[in-house]
């Protein structure tokens, strides 16, 4: 197709030109280069070209998207093509089986309403049994050449003499090779040969060093047999699917045609199968009413008769849905229709009620229960953690819901819990561990417990008729609890962040919790039991830190007034030392910007302070000796010194001022720390008390100069 490369008189000779069949790069760059007049003729050329290359390229890209909405168009025509003639073939092979089973039953029925007919028809034709699949009447000429065909396979296939013993009623029907494929990584597993025969499916595989020989691998029942087509995929095709319980297995036909047959002859006998169930319980039925009693003339033996027994119900085992209802079962198991499949579960539970139980019905029970079972452990598939676990708790709502329907509310109680517990850990190893450790708290917080929020109420939907199940998720979510703390822990205790950043996650972690308290659900005692060792480290931790920081400044003390050198310093000190409670802080500041305390009282304060406000944060009931411990420690440490320091020194006006120190100590730090931790805790602290009302912490020996610590 010609592309309308540029316009103009110029533009389109140079298109033709570009276009011809014969055109040669090069001499037509050589013939260009004699005809030009110099530069300039070059480049106006030049420019030429490159805007008609600029119009080729977006005329390539108008057609490469035509051509492409084109081509989607058209693959999504075919799709749709694809979907209705796999329709119209389903409904075709649908119609032929009806065909079929209809002119069997018309010929069943001549043949009751007139034997004779029925034997000359045999005799006339001894192939024409219509319970024959039509496969068996192309193979098998007669009875006898049936029988010989099941003897020789008994022949060639290993270890099935036993399991499959020789009957009048059995034959061979279809056999082939197939290959055997993986159901989950499609791959290649071995060769094996297919036997049909009209009750059953027996699959062998290859003996490698004998030709014609086959080893026993398996036999299933036709009852319990589902076969599904599946859909080819190249490389993967020419294949279908056998559901059995509790297994499915995937074999490749040697090509489409093969393929095709053996689906047809598999679903063709299936159903003569099934027929022939049918037919042989309506001859084996008894009659549903008794003859009536021969008449007597006797009046004395009327007089003697007694009342006959109640007959029991029987049960009607012929309706057409009864007899399809374990194919239908397959068909919803294999369809992924769970829902489909109990509502037949409990129709049947409907019809049959409390019947008398016949030898059919315990027949059809177990049938019916090896397909309860099968759907069981699809279910419980479902909710393993093995599954994808997108979608949230409400995506199991659907297989629980079921297994509760089927009786199994502990078995749907206990996966939920597990896959939901699998769902919190993933979501929890999945976080990235930022480098602010709060930042990471608010996050794990916000995921842990609004995951517990979503499961305990998709638990309470889904379990609200089973008051049973509520301890288990108690259990759950105390399990649950300790995998968060875990997390937690690790991020803020063991990597030592400072005690006011402990206190602040545990302080966001607290506020999730409390969350939980909307669908009346409290674990705050439960994270407070998991937290109290770590928090007590914690707290001793911090204490020796400011321990050895006191001793450390007590070491180097020469009672000094502390000199700020400027205003603004001076302004500063005090609005700390009003945060901390000290109102009475100005009597002690001085004019000039010099302060009437020692350094190393002033600095004791402010760490002592900040110590106790955090660990009020900190602070809950099992905590409370741990916390009064360390204050008074720490306490003891500074007003020891001031004692030793008071009992030392022999010049009169540094010891003036140590006892103006000491008095600070006393009158103004202590009761400020009794009332703050009273304030937090919500009681007095009897041991604060003693030390503020004490004059002296510790009696020393007046000839000594050391303190008795």
């Amino acid at each position: 197709m010609a592309l309308p490369l540029g316009e103009g008189v110029g533009g389109s000779r140079l298109r033709r030109q570009l276009e011809s069949g014969g055109f040669a790069a090069g001499e037509y760059v050589k013939q260009l280069s004699q005809q030009s007049d110099g530069d300039r003729d070059l480049q106006e050329h030049r420019q030429r070209i490159q805007a008609l290359s600029e119009e080729t390229a977006q005329s390539l890209k108008r057609n490469v998207y035509q051509n492409y909405r084109q081509f989607i168009e058209t693959a999504r025509e075919i799709s749709y093509l694809e979907s209705e003639m796999y329709q119209l073939s389903h409904i075709l092979t649908e119609q032929k089986g009806i065909m079929e089973a209809v002119t069997q039953a018309l010929l069943l029925q001549a043949d009751r309403d007139d034997p004779a007919l029925g034997a000359r028809r045999a005799a006339a034709d001894p192939h024409s049994n219509p319970f024959l699949p039509l496969s068996a009447k192309e193979a098998a000429a007669s009875e006898e050449g049936r029988q010989r065909t099941l003897t020789t396979l008994l022949e060639k296939v290993e270890g099935c003499r036993d399991l499959l013993p020789e009957s009048p009623g059995k034959y061979l029907v279809y056999n082939g090779d197939l290959v055997e494929y993986d159901a989950d990584h499609m791959a290649q597993i071995q060769r094996v040969h297919a036997f049909l025969m009209n009750d059953c499916l027996l699959v062998a595989t290859w003996l490698p060093n004998r030709r014609g020989a086959y080893r026993y691998d398996a036999l299933y029942p036709l009852e319990g047999l589902a076969v599904i087509n599946v859909k080819d995929n190249p490389p993967m095709k020419d294949m279908f699917k056998l559901l059995m319980f509790p297994e499915s297995r995937i074999f490749q036909a040697e090509n489409a045609k093969i393929k095709k047959e053996w689906l047809e002859v598999l679903e063709e006998t299936k159903r003569n199968r099934a027929l022939s169930e049918k037919l042989r319980l309506e001859q084996e039925a008894p009659p549903r009413t008794a003859p009536p009693p021969p008449e007597t003339a006797n009046p004395f033996d009327q007089e003697d008769e007694k009342e006959p027994p109640p007959e029991e119900e029987t049960v009607d085992l012929s309706l057409e849905w009864i007899q399809e209802l374990p194919e239908d079962l397959d068909v919803c198991i294999a369809q992924r229709d769970f829902e489909g499949a109990v509502d037949l579960l409990d129709k049947l539970n409907e019809y049959l009620g409390y019947k008398a139980v016949s030898q059919p019905v315990r027949e059809l029970r177990a049938k019916v229960d090896e397909r309860v079972r099968q759907l069981t452990d699809v279910l419980v598939f479902e909710l393993s953690p093995d599954r994808s676990l997108r979608g949230g708790p409400r995506a199991t709502r659907r297989a629980v819901s079921q297994l509760i329907r089927l009786g199994q509310s502990t078995k749907a109680c206990e996966l939920f819990l597990k896959n939901r517990a699998a769902a919190v850990h993933t979501a929890i190893r999945q976080l990235r561990i930022e480098g602010a450790t709060l930042l990471y708290i608010h996050k794990l917080c916000h995921v842990f417990f609004t995951s517990l929020l979503e499961t305990a109420r998709e638990f309470e939907t889904d379990f609200a008729g089973n008051s049973g199940c509520y301890s288990a998720f108690i259990v759950w979510a105390r399990s649950a609890m300790r995998m968060f703390v875990d997390a937690f822990s690790k991020q803020v205790f063991d990597s030592k962040e400072s005690l006011s950043t402990a206190a602040e996650c545990v302080k966001v972690a607290k506020e999730h919790c409390k969350q939980l308290s909307e669908i009346g659900l409290d674990l705050t005692f439960i994270i407070h039991a998991l937290l109290v060792k770590d928090i007590k480290g914690a707290l001793q931790s911090y204490k020796d830190i400011i321990i050895e920081a006191t001793k450390h400044r007590n070491s180097e003390e020469m009672w000094r007034k502390m000199n700020l050198m400027t205003p603004e310093a001076l302004g500063k000190l005090r609005e700390e030392m009003r945060s901390c409670g000290m109102s009475s802080f100005d009597q002690y500041t001085g004019d000039d910007c010099w302060v009437n305390l020692s350094y190393t009282v002033v600095a004791f304060t402010k760490q002592t302070m900040a110590f106790l406000e955090e660990a009020l944060k900190l602070y809950f009931p099992e905590l409370h000796m741990v916390l009064l411990e360390s204050l008074v420690e720490i306490i003891l440490v500074a007003v020891q010194h001031v004692d030793y320091s008071l009992r030392c020194e022999q010049d009169p006006e540094k010891k003036a001022f140590i006892r103006q120190n000491a008095s600070f100590l006393y009158e103004t730090v202590l009761p400020v720390v009794e009332k703050r931790f009273e304030e937090g805790v919500g009681k007095p602290a009897k041991q604060l008390q003693e030390l503020r009302n004490a004059s002296r912490l510790m009696r020393v020996n007046p000839e000594s100069t050391t303190s008795v610590v």
